[in-house]
């Protein structure tokens, strides 16, 4: 790494992993929403609309799942801190016939934000979407997983700039 190109935070001075020390940061609120969506058949959406699958209510199995993962982030990302969460909300629509999009706001007061959770929630309802109706379309196809906004911290809040249409 050159001197001109900026380092890392996860990074020590000789380039080693390392977890970032956030025992001196305040703790403050903290807020991410983040979004993915899920491409499938037109059968497939009308049947999660009509909750006709024989696995059961997908969408209720899927906000489970995303909730459920917001809590485990800390065991997927190596690097990423442990920290309570306190709040999560995970909403889905269907942006046209065939694309499922799935939003999440996770909130906590903490010393590091929230943004791994958001997308790790995301990105775990999409797969179990998938996974609740591969028996009836393997081809779907998870897309868009960003992160939206967030809010809290040293760094401030952001805000995504709006997503070119899929």
């Amino acid at each position: 790494m050159s001197p001109t190109e900026p380092r890392s935070s996860h990074l020590d001075a000789h380039g080693h992993p390392r977890m970032v020390d956030i025992t001196a940061k305040p703790i403050s609120i903290r807020t991410a929403t983040a979004t993915a969506s899920i491409h499938m058949l037109p059968a497939t959406a009308r049947m999660i609309r009509e909750g006709g699958t024989a696995k059961g209510d997908v969408l209720a199995v899927a906000r489970l799942a995303a909730i459920g993962a917001t809590k485990l982030t800390p065991l997927l990302i190596p690097l990423c801190h442990a920290i309570p969460i306190e709040a999560v909300e995970v909403r889905f629509e269907f942006a046209d016939e065939t694309t499922l999009r799935c939003e999440a706001d996770v909130r906590t007061s903490g010393k590091t934000g929230v943004e791994m959770e958001a997308l790790t929630a995301v990105t775990v309802a999409c797969l179990t979407v998938y996974d609740m109706c591969k028996s009836v379309d393997r081809g779907m196809e998870l897309r868009s997983a960003r992160l939206l906004s967030k809010t809290g911290g040293v760094s401030g809040s952001f805000v995504a700039p709006a997503a070119p249409p899929s």
